[in-house]
């Protein structure tokens, strides 16, 4: 097997271990690997293309990775997904709410509910979903009064 093959083989490897870990070590490593090869391919002996991998990947290692990871992990909008979608959202009493316990119909799903302050909520009060616990949305009310038909939505 051409020494050029087994740095493609390497750097192959290396890119599939990043893919699982997204540390941007690997992928480093990958890139000394290509450079090895590349030295392989220009004519370079075996302890050249090993010192231009181990070079290779340091530089990548200490000058491209800091870059990489600021990129890859920057902080955009979070846009909220699963539970942390639902808080803000308003919800209706289906069942009394208080802080040990009810239900909530929210987005046409009937949900575990507690109350956020010590208050029982009756039936067909507007409430609004203040955070979640597990699979139980803690609630406050958003309106005095019940709101009409809208408890078996």
């Amino acid at each position: 097997m051409e020494p050029w093959m087994i740095w493609l083989a390497i750097a192959l490897l290396f890119a599939v271990v990043e893919m699982l870990t997204l540390d941007l070590i690997f992928a480093m490593l990958a890139g000394g690997a290509i450079f090895g090869m590349l030295t392989s391919l220009v004519g370079g002996n075996v302890w050249i293309q090993v010192v231009v991998f181990a070079v290779a990947s340091l530089l990548l290692l200490v000058l491209l990775r800091p870059w990489g990871l600021r990129l890859l992990f920057r902080k955009g909008p979070l846009i909220p997904t699963g539970a942390d979608a639902h808080v803000g959202r308003p919800a209706i009493v289906v069942s009394e709410v208080s802080t040990t316990g009810g239900r909530v119909k929210l987005m046409g799903e009937v949900w575990t509910a507690r109350s956020e302050i010590n208050t029982v909520l009756p039936v067909g009060t507007a409430v609004t979903v203040v955070r979640i616990d597990g699979a139980t949305a803690i609630v406050a009310a958003t309106a005095d009064k019940p709101i009409e038909g809208t408890a078996n939505n």
